[in-house]
This record gives structure tokens, C-alpha cells and sequence, in this order.
């Protein structure tokens, strides 16, 4: 597939041009990463979303806590979303990024940064396109108002328009919670006749430019998963010769239990792509007592119903086993998580129609998204836009999604905005 070349861009389908464009996405991009924020306590960045949107025609509103949505009347019978995530990580920024974070302990390190410039430069294509087909007689600013009239003028209603009205929502809290629940439970796509919605994920293992999907699975259904043992503290001297099973050992039942976990996912993994690991063991006090307690977190990763149930009834089998074997007791929580990304298929080869150069993807991800909460609304479609490599890494090397040292240019992200232009009928822009 070839990818974003920069010399493949002219005039957008509302007479701005890349140069034009990419300038927008830059200002975006690195006011929102200077001002990272957390979860649902955004007021910085609602306000720097808020400040571009409110010069637009369009009716912006909040439908729920710290949310920002902006509604683009086209004349037209259906409504289509775009999403953008507005929240960071609480990571300290070691990257090279010209404009890095002034909040201590904050990061722009999953790119919801460049999501959010996307969206909003889009919106601003959006106004001038909705401008253009009205002679320039509605729009946000005057500026706007004087080219829509020129180019309406000139164009004698050859430029193409907007084949739906569009709704932007700007949300919380993809990072914790699932600020995309709240958004599907505020109403919104009732209240608009909302049909679709699309996203994107940038993704730095992808080259530079290059759009990528896959219809069906993209990313996992995600499951935290809590586990506490609870065994009989003593000094290690008792237990010489003493039986496992009656040492009451959390420590080694934790041990037992993560080796067990292990194997079963490589079972349950011949079957279907699923993915069980525990990041965080805490056990025992001191060097020369049994550890009394164990308490291990982790994440349960699957793409269907039957395969988190039989997941997690493994996970329940391995804790029993490694207990049982210890003389120990457990209790394990599996937390709802986030349904699995499940890309609508029409919509797919819809957006293949629109964009032939997508790359369609072999295989899923065993990430995991909010995004999903939209697709058990309505028909969705998530896609990934590749960033490529960071140029302070090693040649070859990419910095990951959610490092400190994650950082990528802008320029790929006119293919975000050039994908958004074809999908909703302005055309490439070219």
C-alpha cells in the first residue's frame, strides 16, 4: 500500500490548502499537548476546544460531564459522528517534542493530542465546505463568510458537499473509566439521528501516513483483573520440611498461580487471539517471614463472549489449583471493561470505496478502546493512522503508545484529516 506522500495534496474540498491545513493541525496539536489533563478534570483543554469550535457555524454544547460536542447542520436527512478522546496519562514527559507538557507528572502519551487537532481542523473544513454550499451567507467568522462567497462564486456548485450533517464529540476519560459510556447515555445521537461514527488512533508502528483497519475485530474486549491470597505468616525456619500445602505460602501460591495463567493462555491462544498477564505482585513483609498475603493485578484481553468466559473461568481453575496446592484462600474480581472494538463491515467497505489506499489489516489488536461503547449504539468504524518513528529513537525504532518519550511530527496527520474529507464526500485533498 503506498502511504502518505506529502506532494499528493493541493486544495481541500473547501479551498484550504495543505499548507493551510497542516499550519491548523500544528496549533492544535501542540497547545492541547502543552496543557495535558486527566480523566473527567479538563477545563483547559474544554476551553481550547471549546475557543476554536464556538468561531465556527456550527451549535456547540456539553451533553454531559466534560464533554464538548459540536453540531454541523448540512441540510441533510442522516447525521454522521466523529470522535476525538481529550484526556492524557499521568506520565512525566521525557520526550523531544518542540512543545512539551508545562503540568507536571502529565502526558500527551497515547496521542489523544493529535486525535483532537484532527477533529478540530476537520471542523474547520467542515465550516467552510457548509459555507461554500450556502454562498457564504451562514458561517462562523467573517473570514469564512468572504470565502465562501468567492469560492461559491466561482465554483458555480461544481465543489463537492457534504454528503451528511456531522456531529464532533469531544470526550472524556478513554484513559480510566469509559467517558464514551457517558456520551452514549446523554442522548445525543438520539437527539441528532447520529447513523455512524468514526475515529482514529494514531499508531506509531505503522509508517508514517498510512491508514489502516480491519472489518469485523480490531481491538479486544479488556478485563482488569484483581486477585488477593490470603495465607498464614511465619518464619521461614518452621517451614523446613513441612509440606507446600500446609505452609500456607501466598507468595508461592501467587507464583504458582501466574506460571498456571500463563500456560492456560497459551492453551486458550490456539483457539482464538487472547491474552491473559499480571503486571503488579505485592507479597510478604519482611525477607525471613512467609508472606502472610498476595495481591496481583493484571488484564484479561479476549474478542468474544465464549472466550472471556472460558478465559476467566481458567484464570478461576489456575487461582484453585495454586491455592489448593498451598494451603491458601483467594477472592478475584473481573472487572466489566470495555466491550471489544467490532468494526461494522458496511461501513468498512464504505470507507474502502472512499479511501482505496486503507490498508486492511490481518490481524487485530489486543488493545483495548472505548470507542467500543459508540459501535453497540450505532454502526461504527476505528481506524489507526500511522506516525511512524520517533526521530529521537534509534534508526528503526519507534517509541511506543504510552512512553515517556513518545513523539511524532504533525505532517502525518494530514491523512487523518485528507480520510475524514473522503468519507464524508468533500474528496481527497488534491
Amino acid at each position: 500500500m503506498a502511504a502518505w506522500m506529502p506532494d499528493a495534496y493541493g486544495d481541500t474540498a473547501a479551498g484550504l490548502s495543505s499548507e493551510q491545513i497542516l499550519e491548523e493541525l500544528r496549533g492544535h496539536r501542540q497547545a492541547l499537548h502543552r496543557i495535558p489533563e486527566l480523566d473527567f478534570d479538563l477545563p483547559r483543554t474544554i476551553e481550547c476546544v471549546r475557543h476554536h469550535l464556538d468561531g465556527l457555524c456550527c451549535e456547540v454544547f456539553e451533553p454531559c460531564l466534560s464533554c464538548v460536542c459540536a453540531y454541523f447542520d448540512a441540510g441533510r436527512d442522516s447525521t454522521v459522528a466523529v470522535r476525538a478522546d481529550m484526556d492524557a496519562l499521568p506520565i512525566v514527559e521525557r520526550s523531544c517534542a518542540p512543545a512539551r507538557s508545562e503540568t507536571p507528572g502529565h502526558m500527551h502519551a497515547c496521542g489523544h493530542d493529535a486525535h483532537m487537532a484532527m477533529a478540530l481542523t476537520f471542523a474547520s473544513v467542515v465550516d467552510r465546505a457548509i459555507a461554500c454550499a450556502r454562498g457564504g451567507l451562514e458561517t462562523g467568522c467573517a473570514e469564512t463568510h468572504a470565502a465562501g462567497e468567492r469560492e461559491a462564486e466561482s465554483l458555480s456548485g461544481e465543489r463537492p458537499v457534504l454528503e451528511s450533517n456531522v456531529l464532533f464529540i469531544f470526550q472524556p476519560a478513554e484513559e480510566t473509566t469509559g467517558g464514551a459510556k457517558t456520551v452514549c447515555e446523554s442522548g445525543v445521537f438520539e437527539r441528532f439521528g447520529v447513523n455512524a461514527i468514526f475515529g482514529f488512533h494514531v499508531w506509531p508502528d505503522l509508517p508514517a501516513g498510512t491508514v489502516a483497519s480491519r472489518p469485523g475485530a480490531l481491538f479486544a474486549r479488556s478485563s482488569e483483573t484483581h486477585i488477593d491470597i490470603k495465607g498464614a505468616s511465619a518464619h521461614i525456619a518452621t517451614t523446613y520440611g513441612v509440606p507446600d500445602e500446609r505452609t500456607h505460602d501466598a507468595m508461592l501460591a501467587a507464583a504458582r498461580f501466574v506460571e498456571g495463567a500463563r500456560s492456560l493462555m497459551m492453551r486458550l491462544g490456539e483457539r482464538e487471539y487472547c491474552i491473559a498477564k499480571f503486571g503488579l505482585l505485592r507479597a510478604g513483609a519482611v525477607c525471613n517471614a512467609v508472606a502472610g498475603e498476595a495481591h496481583i493485578e493484571g488484564s484479561l484481553r479476549v474478542y468474544s463472549d465464549q472466550m472471556f468466559d472460558a478465559a476467566r473461568d481458567g484464570v478461576r481453575s489456575c487461582l484453585e489449583d495454586a491455592c489448593a496446592s498451598t494451603g491458601c484462600t483467594y477472592e478475584v474480581s473481573f472487572a466489566s471493561g470495555y466491550p471489544p472494538v467490532i468494526n461494522d463491515r458496511a461501513l468498512f467497505d464504505r470507507a474502502r470505496m472512499a479511501v482505496p489506499h486503507m490498508l486492511e489489516l490481518d490481524t487485530p489488536s489486543l488493545t483495548a478502546e472505548d470507542f467500543s461503547f459508540y459501535q453497540q449504539r450505532i454502526a461504527g468504524l476505528f481506524m489507526l493512522l500511522g506516525v511512524g518513528s520517533c526521530p529521537a529513537c534509534p534508526a528503526g525504532a519507534s517509541s511506543s503508545l504510552h512512553a515517556d518519550d513518545l513523539y511524532f511530527d504533525e505532517e502525518p496527520l494530514l491523512a487523518g484529516v485528507d480520510t475524514y474529507c473522503r468519507l464524508f464526500g468533500l474528496g481527497p485533498i488534491a
